[in-house]
């Protein structure tokens, strides 16, 4: 069986920054999307303050949809498709790893960085958070202040950074 090459684009940046939006715009290109989110809200609904899991079986949850979705994109690469993997991408190790997990495969990676700042983060997510979706994850303060604090800004890493696009 001959490989086909495709390619695989990595969204990262911090909750609110955009990626989706940016994955949808690929997916009507025709990229398959992996989300996270996505499947968390299939499979219990609307995750906010009232969480109906304690969160360390959350973020239990969210790893095992995870690997899942690494297989899924194994999948998707060994039939040639292009993919985008709509995650955060916080850590350069995570980074790293489906890097390499994409080059094993013989396919293409491209690193897109959304980068924005925070008051325009904080603004996106107080309207986001209003909403209802798979897409509207509901971001506490305190959890948008974890993930703004253990964020590892991409740099050197073959990035391609977009910068936010003013309202209409």
């Amino acid at each position: 069986m001959t490989r086909q090459s495709g390619t695989v684009v990595l969204m990262c940046g911090l909750p609110g920054a955009g990626k989706t939006t940016y994955a949808m715009g690929l997916v009507r290109r025709g990229y398959a999307r992996l989300s996270i989110d996505e499947v968390v809200w299939e499979r219990l609904g609307r995750c906010d303050a009232g969480l109906v899991l304690p969160r360390a079986e959350f973020d239990r949850l969210k790893d095992g949809i995870r690997r899942e979705q690494l297989v899924e994109l194994v999948e998707l690469m060994r039939a040639g498709r292009d993919v985008v993997v709509d995650y955060t991408f916080r850590s350069r190790t995570a980074r790293d790893t489906y890097k390499a997990l994409v080059e094993s495969h013989g396919c293409r990676w491209e690193l897109v960085h959304l980068k924005t700042d925070r008051a325009t983060l904080e603004r996106r997510l107080a309207l986001r958070n209003q909403q209802a979706g798979a897409n509207s994850s509901f971001v506490t303060a305190e959890l948008f202040d974890h993930y703004f604090g253990s964020f590892e800004e991409p740099r050197g890493e073959g990035e391609r950074v977009v910068l936010p696009q003013p309202p209409p």
